[in-house]
């Protein structure tokens, strides 16, 4: 077995719909541009109010990815 090495990045997803849906839409953004992603880790999760309503989702989140 060799060992990995890892590097993570700072993401923040968003969506109108969920916070299920801000994440799926950081990761996959970020997949279009880095390979190897590996794991992700939410650090915070906030949004938008408007008229008293939930208007947007924002989940920051590390994603690691292993170095080639």
């Amino acid at each position: 077995m060799t060992n990995a090495i890892y590097k993570k990045i700072d993401v923040v997803g968003t969506s109108t719909d969920s916070i299920d849906e801000a994440i799926r839409s950081g990761i996959s953004k970020a997949g279009e541009t880095v390979k190897n992603l590996d794991w992700f880790e939410v650090s915070e999760i906030r949004g938008h109010i408007t008229d008293s309503e939930v208007a947007h989702f924002q989940v920051a989140m590390k994603i690691g990815f292993r170095l080639d």
